[in-house]
């Protein structure tokens, strides 16, 4: 279609991602691609994740591959393509010259909110793991190039999720849909398959979980690791949207 938008959000784990994934899948017009590029990660790192080689026969691991499946035509009837990305699936030297022309949008969290929600999946963390950087990369990279994507915080976002998929809708140049804002609890035939280690919570939502403080207690390395993000997350704050 000669108006298809093809939108991709940029987020690090543990964060609200799959929740607005459920969002947007809930629109008639709109496909969504849940994490092309995980198995591709997997393969290049050899980390060991929940359902690793369910991940590795699921997806392309070459990236090349998987982000050309992400150009063929969308579906007759629909409009919008919306793509979950995760920042930490990029190496930090990786060529970004294919984000250039796509409608991209940063999805940002706490570092230590991040992390102490990542630890309660995985023994180990390390800054690489939660994708700050990468973001602060991307950030850095379009605004080299004169584009200026928008920044959503999740705690923002959760104080007002009309409010964010309003603007972000009117950013995208597409209609809100009330449809956004609540959804079927349960799987999708469109979320991965990692989807039984990691999204529990999402599964048993049916809408956005209101903001709600954190308590927030770190072992001495998890600390380390959520301070050296700091500087990166507070750049990528600063430029966050404000309602």
């Amino acid at each position: 279609m000669a108006d298809e938008v093809r939108v991709a959000m940029w987020s690090g784990p543990r964060n609200i991602s799959t929740a607005l994934m459920r969002a947007w899948e809930n629109r008639d017009d709109c496909v969504v691609v849940d994490e092309p590029l995980y198995a591709a990660y997997l393969a290049r790192t050899g980390i060991d994740h929940p359902g690793r080689d369910a991940v590795l026969t699921s997806q392309p691991t070459e990236p090349e591959v998987a982000l050309g499946a992400l150009l063929a035509p969308l579906p007759e009837g629909i409009r919008v393509q919306y793509v979950k990305h995760m920042t930490h699936h990029l190496d930090l030297d990786a060529d970004l010259s294919w984000t250039v022309g796509l409608r991209n949008v940063l999805l940002i969290r706490d570092p230590r909110e991040v992390v102490a929600s990542y630890v309660r999946s995985r023994e180990s963390c390390e800054p690489g793991d939660i994708g700050v950087w990468q973001q602060h990369r991307l950030l850095s990279y379009w605004t080299d190039r004169g584009s200026t994507p928008p920044v959503l915080d999740s705690g923002d976002f959760l104080r007002d999720p009309e409010g964010h998929l309003r603007w972000l809708c009117d950013w995208l140049g597409v209609p809100f849909s009330e449809r956004m804002l609540r959804w079927p609890a349960g799987p999708r035939p469109s979320d991965g398959v990692w989807g039984q280690h990691w999204y529990d919570a999402v599964w048993r939502s049916t809408g956005f979980e209101p903001w709600r403080p954190r308590s927030v207690e770190l072992s001495t390395h998890d600390a380390a690791v959520a301070d050296r993000c700091q500087d990166a997350y507070q750049a990528l704050y600063a430029r966050r949207i404000l309602l």
